[in-house]
Order: C-alpha cells, then structure tokens, then sequence
C-alpha cells in the first residue's frame, strides 16, 4: 500500500509539472502516451492468433507509429449485463508515447478502425495522456 501512495505522488507531482509545462529530468520531453486496447475474441470463430496480430502490426500499427510501441498481453474483465457474471477477454494492449502532433488523434483512429474493421470488433479502448519522456 505504501508502494502504491508513493507511485501516486509521483504521479500528481509530475501532472503538476506538466502544467507548468516543465519536465522533471532535462532531458525529457513532452509526448503524449497512447495505451490502446485490443479484444481478441471474435465473433463467429477462434479468437485472434498471433499471426494474425503480427500482420496487423506489421501492416497497421508501425506505419502509425514509426518510431515504436510496445505491445503486452492482457486480460479483460467486466461485468456480463445479460448474464450479470463477470466476463473475461483475453486482449493486446499497445503503448506509444510520441511527441504531440495534429495528426496523432487521426492516427490512433486509423488503427482503431482498422482492427475493428478486420476483426468485427465494436471497440477499441483508447486512453492518452500527456507526459514527459525521452528515449536514450
């Protein structure tokens, strides 16, 4: 718990420091942080395969984010209105951080379409942030 309040802290402090429009460390930079979640069940068949998921990073994700992401995998949860049992989703979850441009929202709606387009997918969850980062 002690771990916990700490992180949250740090959090808060460096929110306060994104309004001020200074990062912590010199080196950093501002970037806003994409976390976008993929479900792999689909529809009428087999949940989505690795392959599948490599070629749609190959072919969708690295043209929108050129200078890297990194991709986990992930477990969803919620609570099955028609059946009122927790569900559960096996997901893939993106992460890119990548400097503020006015072409990032049309970017990350260009992979959400796609995936739910490909996948018969109703949604992609997407949170974005702002944060300071570099890469060194």
């Amino acid at each position: 718990m002690r771990a916990l309040c700490a992180l949250l802290l740090i959090g808060v402090a460096g929110c306060a420091n994104l309004q001020t429009g200074s990062c912590v460390t010199p080196a950093s930079r501002r970037m806003t942080v994409t976390e976008m979640f993929f479900g792999r069940d689909i529809p009428g068949r087999a949940p989505l395969t690795e392959k599948e998921w490599s070629a749609f990073v190959a072919l969708t994700i690295t043209k929108e984010f050129p200078d890297g992401f990194t991709v986990l995998d992930g477990d969803g949860y919620w609570l099955d209105p028609r059946t009122n049992a927790p569900a559960r989703e096996g997901a893939k979850i993106l992460i890119a951080a990548a400097v503020p441009s006015d072409g990032l929202a049309a970017r990350i709606e260009r992979i959400s379409d796609a995936y739910k387009t490909d996948f018969h997918q109703e949604s992609v969850g997407v949170l974005a942030y702002r944060a300071c980062g570099n890469f060194q």
